[in-house]
């Protein structure tokens, strides 16, 4: 984690045995993002299909909260990245990422956010809670990889 200016980055990362271009279509894919993402309630792409430029609507579950992105950067299968152009009151500032490194027969899947809280005292308690949903999400790729992923 690392602070400049009130901002806070986190990040998670996780090896799942899967190609980086099936994961990365996989997690850009938001008619599949429900059956792997336990953190989300809704996922709606605002697009034909993701690419900078594009916006999305996702609402988490608990606290039931929407939030629209923008993506920033798209380049399959290494990385893509958002920001946010509507959220929670509580956010000042979010921008997220995930990152694919290939590494044998596995890929190192990166994700990072960067945020912002108003007030800035909430940032300790939002930087926990993000921090466990990461980690929960990662694991939800990594179960749904394990039973559909296709093998080499």
């Amino acid at each position: 984690m690392t602070r400049a200016s009130g901002a806070r980055t986190i990040e998670r990362e996780i090896d799942i045995p899967a190609s980086a271009e099936w994961l990365f279509d996989l997690t850009q894919d938001y008619s599949r993002r429900l059956a792997w993402d336990p953190f989300l309630s809704k996922a709606e792409l605002h697009g034909t299909e993701a690419g900078v430029g594009v916006r999305a609507w996702c609402v988490s579950k608990i606290p039931p909260w929407g939030m629209e992105t923008e993506y920033v950067t798209f380049h399959r299968p290494d990385v893509v990245a958002i920001k946010m152009t509507k959220g929670p009151r509580i956010l000042k500032m979010f921008a997220g990422s995930w990152r694919f490194e290939a590494k044998d027969k596995l890929t190192r899947v990166i994700f990072r956010y960067r945020f912002e809280t108003r007030p800035s005292l909430l940032a300790p308690i939002a930087e926990v809670a993000f921090s466990r949903d990461m980690k929960k999400r990662l694991e939800g790729l990594r179960a749904y990889a394990a039973k559909h992923a296709p093998r080499s």
